[in-house]
């Protein structure tokens, strides 16, 4: 037992220093070591409450560089694209599932090469390394574009439930790791480190034709398109918390496409693509207890969260797009998914 809670607290010490960015590379090494030994074997702790949400001053957030401008990522024949889903606060299953993947090393570098990787939001809530894993995605978007690749961490809707003060589903053990409540209540403030890196992430992403986002994109948003969505999400996340964006049929708690029969979802599913002029859209969110990908609709609809955390049980999962190809990768092995057909010539 001491030991673990040696390992815990050298953990989350690192953490908070990783996301102010002052952690050198041993240091990285040192939380990668001890996510392995300890991070999957954890269980998320009771759910703590939060006091009131207090309306953030309306005031600009610094933080680090944006990432490129959707419209700016080029997706050239071949180059590999790979979708993670939610990890929940678990270093030891966010590393593993980064493995899987074949993304990072045994220390936690990037190893992808010119992969892009997109991580379809929930980073947060329910485990014990919040800030870990943020440091962690921090720390990759930063390092892979040396070599080609690109990080693109989305928003989830555990993300904006931190950022509006609603911590019910924060563990007790994910509080102390940043020094206590206040403290993490500071480093999630509209100027606080996670706080206004968050609030640079986008919340949709399109890449060729596929859509990515965290709960998906309805035919009433989906006119906006994926850069204008994620500027509504963004410009709404401060001053307009109740706005439709960031309500049950935005982007971020959208559940119609995974859980409407397909007779329902499917049509809804298409006007969607259609607006978008997008041919798939890959989802998180919703849990598949299976612990599989969900295809729907003809492999136009992959939904991703197969409950990577121990929270869910430790199912670790991605998918792998090249060329339109899409394939499961799980610890046995890839499995192809079905695609969808290829747009007309001229469309």
């Amino acid at each position: 037992m001491g030991e673990a809670r040696t390992g815990a607290g050298a953990r989350g010490g690192w953490a908070r220093r990783g996301a102010r960015g002052r952690a050198g590379r041993g240091a990285w090494a040192l939380v990668v070591g001890l996510g392995l030994a300890c991070g999957r074997g954890e269980r998320a702790a009771p759910v703590v409450a939060a006091p009131p949400v207090v309306a953030p001053a309306p005031v600009a957030a610094p933080g680090p560089a944006a990432a490129p401008a959707p419209e700016s990522i080029t997706v050239a024949a071949g180059r590999r694209i790979v979708a993670l889903g939610d990890l929940h606060a678990d270093l030891g299953a966010s590393l593993a599932a980064l493995r899987l993947c074949g993304l990072v090393d045994g220390a936690g570098a990037w190893s992808g090469g010119d992969t892009i990787l997109v991580q379809t939001g929930d980073i947060t809530d329910r485990g014990p390394d919040g800030e870990a894993v943020v440091a962690l995605f921090m720390h990759l978007q930063a390092e892979a574009p040396a070599a080609g690749g690109l990080v693109v961490p989305l928003l989830g809707n555990h993300e904006v439930m931190n950022l509006h003060g609603d911590w019910r589903y924060v563990s007790a053990p994910d509080i102390a790791s940043f020094g206590g409540e206040a403290a993490r209540r500071a480093t999630f403030a509209r100027t606080g480190p996670i706080g206004a890196w968050l609030g640079q992430r986008d919340a949709v992403l399109q890449l060729g034709g596929v859509v990515f986002a965290h709960g998906g994109v309805g035919p009433a948003f989906a006119p906006r398109g994926a850069a204008g969505l994620s500027a509504d999400v963004r410009a709404a996340l401060w001053t307009d918390p109740g706005a439709p964006v960031l309500g049950p049929d935005g982007p971020l708690w959208l559940r119609d496409l995974v859980l409407l029969p397909e007779a329902e979802a499917c049509p809804q599913l298409d006007a969607a693509l259609a607006a978008m002029g997008a041919t798939r859209m890959v989802v998180g969110h919703t849990t598949q207890a299976s612990g599989r990908v969900l295809p729907r609709c003809g492999g136009r609809l992959l939904a991703i969260d197969t409950g990577i955390s121990a929270h869910y049980g430790n199912k670790l999962a991605a998918v792998e797009l090249v060329n339109g190809d899409a394939r499961a990768l799980y610890p046995a092995g890839a499995e192809d998914l079905p695609d969808p057909p290829a747009p007309a010539a001229g469309r």
